[in-house]
């Protein structure tokens, strides 16, 4: 070997070893492997959730197609009331038996991914699928994504957890099994990778792109084994007709984000007014059933996911005044059913509003202008993602999401204007999207960066100065010896305490004997550790 391949070799050694080094130390193959074992975890999960949602449809329409509204057709008006009113009853039962008091979504996900201390239990998270399964299955206005997306992190936080991998790791791994599950649902691969990001994970750093992206793969090739590969709507190839209309989707964009408000409010208020509403738990899904029922005989079009709805608006094959009634009936629908407790999410029943809005819109359009505007069906794809994303709070997943599940890449500079103007007013008017506000409620606001969780979820013990073993123990005076923290305070506690005695340090007393002190707490320590916990977040987001 000459001179010249030896410098070579000993050059490539030197580039290539430290990034070898790195990647291993932060033991980033054990974390590849495992997200293809979770994106197969999770596509299995989504599956079997699916064909859970059919059978539970098939015991009450005799029919486990998504074409609920064909199947529903030729039932007597008994029957269909007494599907929801059923399936209530047994989600009743089960949310009295076990400990979850609504079915898990994803807002849950997004809480334990900011509190890493928060666990999703695998009981809880099975157990709120099996809820959800039953409640879409038996009619219940809902989605299927909140309760998978939910299984998907559980998996993924639960496998993290037991290979005891750093912080960084179980966010990805969490957001992974969210991607696979959201690709398997919704057989999107490329929305399940940028949801997963968008509202989960809250950045882009590169080094969790690669495990999300082969979790994504993964729930998307088991979903295409077993369903097919055919997007979940068939749509005509439509095209802008003029670039004229460009005013229109700017308006319909502001449109959609007034639905989109109008949707969210409506889901607080019917949840509010039901928290108001002295019942047993077991019984509330039961009157649920009864009013969704009874909307249902009427307009058997609100029930379940609402797919065969959404098709028939983007085929443009409905009236413009049964589109109008059913953005109202599917939203009241929809926030009967989540406020009486049945499982579920609200994507899908975003979805179906917005491309009932789209559609309306366009059929109007085109009536005033019947030489420039396009069909009624371009604008329910359009008003479809618009609505959605502005209610997710994702723009770019839910367009992505519309995409895969449209086929209708040539629309895409019209969607993304749509989506970015409805977008752009909720964040003025309203300023949440619904898990946004959902957190809120809780105490949470993920808005405000990641001090808030980490204030919130970083206790005294991580970072108190403990007696020393040989040392003499100290007592502690609640009477005469001011301000004390116990080891389960939070980091905001402790640093309130401190600035506002204007305290140095303060002492750690024993939780069981609140006269015995076991540490020390000092204004330096705190703060160094929230500091570090801070770079620390810094750099995940950008590595």
């Amino acid at each position: 070997m000459n001179v010249v391949a030896k410098r070579a070799i000993v050059a490539l050694r030197g580039w290539v070893g430290p990034n070898w080094r790195d990647f291993r130390k932060e033991r980033q193959p054990l974390v590849l492997c495992l997200a293809l074992a979770i994106g197969l975890g999770a596509g299995v999960a989504a599956i079997i959730f699916r064909e859970l949602i059919g059978l539970a449809q098939w015991f009450w329409l005799g029919s486990r197609s998504e074409q609920t509204l064909t199947a529903a057709a030729g039932m007597p008006w008994w029957v269909i009331v007494a599907g929801p009113v059923a399936g209530g009853l047994v989600v009743g039962l089960l949310l009295k038996r076990i400990s979850v008091r609504r079915a898990g979504g994803v807002a849950d996900v997004i809480e334990a991914r900011a509190f890493t201390g928060r666990k999703l239990g695998m009981a809880d998270g099975l157990w709120s699928a099996l809820v959800s399964a039953i409640s879409v299955g038996s009619g219940a206005s809902a989605g299927r994504e909140g309760p998978i997306v939910h299984l998907g992190a559980t998996l993924g936080g639960v496998i993290a957890r037991r290979a005891a991998l750093p912080e960084w790791c179980r966010r990805t791994l969490l957001s992974a099994g969210v991607a696979s599950a959201v690709a398997a649902s919704f057989n999107a691969p490329f929305a399940g990778v940028l949801f997963a990001h968008e509202v989960v994970l809250g950045h882009y750093a590169l080094r969790s792109f690669v495990p999300i992206m082969i979790a994504s793969t993964a729930g998307s090739v088991l979903s295409r084994l077993w369903f097919g590969p055919d997007a979940s709507f068939s749509v005509p190839a439509y095209a802008v007709a003029s670039y004229w209309e460009f005013p229109a989707f700017v308006l319909l964009g502001l449109v959609s984000a007034l639905v989109a408000i109008l949707f969210q409010f409506a889901l607080f208020i019917a949840d509010f007014a039901a928290r108001r509403v002295e019942m047993p738990l077991w019984t509330r899904p039961v009157a649920g059933g009864v009013l969704v029922g009874a909307i249902g005989v009427f307009f058997p079009h609100i029930l379940g996911v609402g797919y065969e709805v959404t098709n028939l608006a983007l085929s443009g094959q409905l009236p413009l005044a049964l589109a109008l009634s059913l953005i109202v009936l599917k939203t009241v629908a929809t926030a009967i059913s989540l406020a009486a407790r049945f499982g579920g999410g609200v994507f899908a029943p975003a979805m179906v509003v917005g491309a009932l809005t789209g559609s309306a819109f366009g059929l109007i359009a085109s009536s005033l202008f019947p030489d420039m505007a396009s069909s009624g069906g371009l604008y329910a794809m359009l008003g479809m993602g618009a609505v959605a994303g502005a209610v997710f709070g994702a723009p770019i997943s839910t367009a992505m999401i519309v995409f895969e599940l449209t086929g209708g890449y040539a629309l895409a500079i019209a969607l993304l204007l749509t989506v970015a103007v409805a977008q752009g007013v909720i964040q003025a008017l309203h300023g949440h999207s619904w898990f946004q506000w959902q957190l809120r409620l809780r105490g949470l606001d993920v808005r405000e960066g990641p001090h808030k969780p980490l204030g919130a979820s970083v206790r005294v013990m991580d970072f108190m100065e403990p007696l020393a073993a040989d040392g003499e123990p100290l007592a502690y005076d609640p009477d005469r010896g001011g301000a004390a923290l116990k080891p389960t305070d939070t980091l905001d506690a402790a640093l309130r305490a401190l600035d506002t005695g204007g305290y140095e340090r303060l002492p750690v007393v024993d939780p069981a004997d609140g006269t015995r002190v076991i540490a020390w707490v000092s204004l330096v320590a705190a703060l160094r550790h929230f500091n570090q916990a801070l770079v620390q977040t810094s750099v995940e987001e950008h590595r």
